[in-house]
Parts: C-alpha cells; sequence; structure tokens
C-alpha cells in the first residue's frame, strides 16, 4: 500500500514539474541563450562561436515561415502527456475531418497560457494523429518566438511556425493538402478577459483570419477550450487607478495586456503561479467552407466572419451545459 501512495506522488510530482517548465521554458531558455553568448563575447576568446551562431541565424532566419522545421519525436515526448493529465486535457472532435483538404482551425478562448491548444495540437499527447488521421497541425505564433537561436528550434520542433500571412500563404500553398493551421485569432489582448467563468472573446474586430481563408478557399473550423479561463485567478486592479494606467498604456504600446495573475502553487491549497488542475475539453467543431476570392472586399470578409461567429455561437451553445456552464450564459464578443 505504501509503494502504491508513492507511485501516486511521483506521478503527481512529475505532472507538476511538465506543466512548471513549459511555463518557463520559453523564458528560461532565452535568457540562457542570451547570457551565453554575452559571456563568450566579453569574457573569452571564442567569439567567432557567437558569430558562427548569428550567422546560421541570418541564413535560417525564414524558415518559420517556410514551413518550420518538425521533429516528430519532439510531439511524443512522455514530458507532454504528464502535462496533459496534470488538468487532464481532453480533445474532442464533433465531425469528420477528411484530410484532401487545408483548413485553419480558429482556436478560443486564448487563456493565459493556452495549455489546452498547446498540448492538444503542440504534442501527441492527446492522440491527435489519431482523432486527426492525416492532418498535420502548425500552431502558429508569434514571429518573436524566432528571433533567437535554440528557442526557435525548440518552438519549430512541435511543427509551430509564424502567423504572419507569409507563413500562411505558404502553408496553404506550398505543402499540399491535410495541412491544419492552428490560429488563436484573440491573441495575448485577450489575457485581460481570462477570468473564471468569462466567457468573452476578442473577436469583433478579428477578421484577418477570413480574410486569408478566402484567399486560398479553406474552410475555418471553429474550436472552443471548455475550462481554458479557470486556470487562473486575476488581481483587478482599480480602474484609473496608476497601476491600471499602466495596464493600458501598455497594451495600447505592445499589444499585450499585462494582467497580474496567480494560480496556485507546489502543494494543492498554496498560492503560486502554476495553473489550477481543473479538466479541460477542447470540441472542435464542424468546418464552414468558404470560395476561394483572391481579392475579397470589406462586405464579403464581414459577411463571413459574422457566419463564423454564428457557428462559434451554435458550437458552445451546443455542449456548454456539458461543462458546468448555464443554458443562459452566451459568448461575448467585443
Amino acid at each position: 500500500m505504501m509503494h502504491w501512495f508513492s507511485k501516486m506522488d511521483l506521478t503527481a510530482a512529475l505532472e507538476v514539474f511538465a506543466v512548471f517548465q513549459w511555463a518557463l521554458s520559453a523564458f528560461v531558455i532565452g535568457i540562457t541563450v542570451i547570457l551565453c553568448n554575452l559571456y563568450l563575447v566579453v569574457f573569452t576568446s571564442y567569439w567567432p562561436i557567437t558569430v558562427l551562431i548569428l550567422t546560421w541565424l541570418a541564413f535560417d532566419w525564414r524558415t518559420p515561415e517556410r514551413g518550420g522545421r518538425e521533429f516528430t519525436c519532439v510531439r511524443h515526448w512522455r514530458l507532454w502527456k504528464w502535462l496533459a493529465n496534470y488538468f487532464p486535457v481532453k480533445l474532442l472532435k464533433t465531425h469528420d475531418i477528411p484530410p484532401t483538404q487545408n483548413y485553419i482551425l480558429v482556436c478560443h478562448p486564448h487563456g493565459v497560457m493556452s495549455h489546452a491548444w498547446f498540448s492538444n495540437f503542440g504534442t501527441e499527447s492527446t492522440g491527435f494523429s489519431k482523432v486527426f488521421p492525416g492532418i498535420s497541425a502548425h500552431l502558429l505564433t508569434l514571429g518573436a518566438f524566432f528571433w533567437l537561436p535554440v528557442l526557435r528550434d525548440y518552438v519549430m520542433s512541435i511543427g509551430a511556425c509564424s502567423v504572419s500571412q507569409s507563413s500562411m500563404d505558404f502553408l496553404l500553398t506550398h505543402k499540399g493538402t491535410g495541412n491544419m493551421l492552428i490560429v488563436v485569432v484573440g491573441g495575448l489582448a485577450e489575457c485581460k478577459y481570462c477570468l473564471p467563468g468569462s466567457t468573452t472573446l476578442v473577436l469583433k474586430n478579428r477578421n484577418g483570419f477570413i480574410r486569408k481563408a478566402l484567399q486560398h478557399g479553406v474552410a475555418i473550423i471553429p474550436a472552443y477550450t471548455f475550462g481554458e479561463n479557470d486556470l487562473y485567478n486575476q488581481y483587478i486592479f482599480t480602474p484609473g487607478g496608476l497601476v491600471n494606467c499602466f495596464q493600458m498604456w501598455f497594451q495600447s504600446k505592445f499589444h499585450i495586456y499585462p494582467c497580474a495573475f496567480y494560480g496556485r502553487g507546489f502543494t494543492k491549497n498554496s498560492w503560486g503561479l502554476l495553473p489550477y488542475a481543473h479538466p479541460l475539453t477542447t470540441v472542435v467543431g464542424k468546418p464552414l467552407p468558404l470560395p476561394k476570392i483572391e481579392n475579397p472586399s470589406e462586405e464579403i470578409v464581414a459577411k463571413y466572419h459574422a457566419l463564423y461567429i454564428d457557428a462559434l455561437c451554435k458550437l458552445f451553445d451546443q455542449h456548454k451545459t456539458r461543462f458546468g456552464i448555464s443554458e443562459t450564459q452566451k459568448l461575448v464578443f467585443i
């Protein structure tokens, strides 16, 4: 009996470690790369190593916009299974997605850390390749993740690419069929509304994905993760106060809302920056086919944007009561 409890404790510790390293990996890798190269240049005679690294970076600069450099073995790491089991994360497909076409899968909400989107589409921890046979997932993320050596390779290894227009054009025209571009349209601006029980989405003026889908004639798939906004709490500062004014200024300049979020610590009843172990279920809806229009007008884009919002609302309303959301609660778009 004591051995059984020890095994459970070890599993829980591994799951916490997986979440902790995921939350800090980009920061730790980035800082380590910068400090190591500064040390080589300033304090040693090995500065040519840094020159070689920067030369390779310049040569390889456009790779994130040319399909990336995925390593399938990284997507299958056991580490990601521990990460998904911490919550746990589940992936639910409602309709068949044939690999004879390309798709843009639009994810909601962003959440503070986008744990569900990473687990479901950046790894095989929830069985993506079995749920969507023949489909290749390409997470599209900020170009800043590809500015530093090592970090960029780590991010690309899971199939991630730049979210730039040229990157999307390449994936939809030079990679054949069966490609699924994963876009979290709310972005970091949506973090402001990532509160327990919140169903507010930053979508009203986000229509670039509609334009791109029309230009290539690909279907758009709505997806919603139930539970993503329940992983952290936020400290809400007094509107108009000094800290709140700084938050608003920072958002206006950098399009990122610096929210003061918090969750649990390394033990269940402690305070910290780990997410709460709350179940996450990503429901993937029915593909919405779009015609191919190389230069869609604003009216055409608005028309299909409205159709997409309607499809997303139907998906949310159809499944919300299964995940503890009241029948009367609706999605709110800003």
